[in-house]
């Protein structure tokens, strides 16, 4: 899963990052909407449940995109930093995982008092399809891309 949303984090960043700002905010935006659309329809939230059901996930997401920014960092070459350095970074890396760990289980909490276990296990795994889905479209679009500039 780790691997999933890191390559996810990683087609956010590098497809917009050729266009300007606004483009960006606007692709997230439309990532966005497709996920609340894939994420409503499967588990059959209706407008009440909804209502619920998008603050909590959304303070999650939030919270979890906070997260890997700690731990994405621009570090150009390993051997150019220190030991302690090296061991500074591994804590920090470690103190993510756990926070992380932490705000996956108070998302479950919080979600049991609105929809069933089975539902929480369903979106754990839609949240897997989304992202596979989002690479699957980004890789298409980038050999059709490279298919268009080699022609």
């Amino acid at each position: 899963m780790k691997k999933l949303i890191l390559i996810f984090c990683i087609f956010l960043t590098a497809l917009p990052s050729m266009a300007q700002d606004k483009d960006k905010e606007a692709h997230r935006e439309r990532i966005k909407a497709l996920k609340v659309a894939y994420f409503t329809q499967e588990l059959n939230l209706n407008e009440k449940i909804a209502e619920k059901f998008w603050p909590i996930y959304n303070k999650y997401e939030k919270e979890r995109r906070d997260l890997h920014k700690r731990e994405h960092i621009d570090l150009k070459n390993v051997e150019c930093i220190s030991e302690n350095e090296a061991e500074d970074l591994i804590d920090e890396f470690l103190n993510v995982e756990s926070e992380e760990y932490k705000i996956k289980k108070q998302l479950f909490k919080d979600l049991k008092q609105i929809i069933s276990a089975k539902d929480i296990i369903k979106l754990h795994k839609l949240e897997d399809e989304f992202h596979k889905k989002l690479i699957k479209e980004y890789r298409s679009k980038r050999e059709q891309k490279d298919a268009n500039s080699s022609e």
